[in-house]
């Protein structure tokens, strides 16, 4: 049996960023990673973006071994006895660790019954499009989310045919406002998307989809982005307290566990400033508390303080947000160019900001964390 330091079981952009905090605190503790993916870490944001515009592959990549972290790619933590502080993988290796992170991650939520739908999460998902997408390809996308939204518009930047279907009554609609969503459908309509609003998927294969209304549409690619559900198996099964994501403190320490930890999608953790829990699936927060998490297991015993934001772009639309942003709360909206260039608050019912949306409008996420912070109701004149 493998005696080491530091653990941590899942390879994604958290996993990254906890090896780089642990390292930042802890120059020749042993470091292993495992990970199910045949791949090092790598950023994934550039999947549904800058990969699809020219950017270099070869700059996703992060680097975590020369941070001197034990990369086990291709293998699976199976078992976890948090007692006796051992692991086995899926091949029968053993490991016993001092301390532990769990940055497992999400795992895309499917349609039963499909067959040949790419649920587009990963690198080989990415080359394994990028393979068929050829100019006038025809591709169908589920789903009007972040994942959605993105590689649609990716896509017939580059010459596919595109419809998306999702039952939402606009892209986005769940983050942007009825009436910025209703202009981003819009607008996706203009370039060429055929998008089937408030529509249901009754079948999907690799070959076709057939809508709940009964139209079936043939496509070269099927490609589904319907979000993530937590992978909170072995947490569960190890006796760990879940509650959508592994529930977490303020310094990443999973409940009843001085040496467990878990962080980035797969956390549940506490934000003091909006005096509530969350879990975070963007870029940001997963290598902010990736970090901070992994300094924690070396030591720093400083509380995860951080109020994540997140971006997208969507053709020559985009737009940065912090804090909570639900299309359900009221809005107070300023625009400089409508549903072009303006700043959106989401208010709580005293008026003060719980979120912003910064759309078109960029490097202002600090100020968006300070009146969040501030806790003090809003007006028009504060969106500058």
């Amino acid at each position: 049996m493998e005696s080491i330091r530091y653990l941590i079981v899942g390879g994604g952009m958290t996993g990254d960023a906890a090896v780089k905090g642990i390292r930042e605190r802890d120059v020749d503790g042993s470091i292993v990673l495992v990970s199910a993916e045949q791949h090092p870490p790598y950023a994934r944001p550039p999947l549904t973006k800058g990969l699809w515009s020219g950017a270099d592959e070869a700059k996703i990549w992060r680097g975590t071994e020369d941070a001197g972290a034990d990369l086990r790619l291709g293998r699976r933590i199976v078992s976890l006895d948090l007692d006796g502080r051992r692991a086995t993988d899926d091949a029968g290796d053993e490991y016993a660790w001092e301390k532990l992170l769990l940055a497992t991650g999400g795992r895309p939520r499917t349609i039963p019954g499909t067959e040949g739908v790419v649920y587009y999460r990963t690198l080989d998902d990415y080359r394994a499009v990028r393979a068929r997408a050829r100019e006038g390809a025809r591709v169908v996308v589920i789903g009007g989310g972040f994942i959605g939204s993105e590689i649609a518009a990716s896509l017939r930047a580059n010459g596919c045919l595109l419809t998306m279907i999702f039952p939402e009554a606009g892209i986005s609609s769940r983050v942007l406002p009825a009436a910025l969503s209703a202009f981003v459908t819009e607008d996706y309509r203009r370039r060429g998307v055929e998008v089937l609003t408030e529509e249901t998927v009754e079948a999907a294969g690799a070959g076709s989809v057939t809508t709940g209304s009964g139209r079936t549409i043939d496509a070269d690619i099927v490609i589904a982005g319907l979000g993530l559900e937590p992978v909170t198996d072995l947490a569960e099964a190890a006796g760990l307290e879940v509650d959508n994501g592994i529930v977490v403190d303020e310094f990443g320490r999973a409940a009843g566990h001085k040496d467990v930890f878990a962080a980035g999608d797969v956390a549940n953790f506490p934000v003091a400033v909006l005096d509530r829990r969350i879990r975070v699936e963007h870029e940001d927060h997963a290598k902010s508390h990736g970090r901070a998490v992994g300094a924690n297991m070396a030591g720093a015993n400083a509380p995860y303080n951080h109020l994540p934001f997140f971006y997208s772009d969507m053709f020559d639309l985009g737009y940065e947000a912090v804090g909570e942003v639900d299309s359900r709360l009221e809005t107070l909206e300023r625009w400089e160019e409508p549903n072009r260039k303006g700043i959106v608050a989401y208010l709580d019912e005293a008026r003060r900001p719980r979120g912003f949306l910064f759309w078109n409008v960029w490097d202002h996420v600090g100020r968006g964390r300070e009146l969040i912070s501030a806790g003090a109701p809003i007006d028009e004149s504060d969106l500058v």
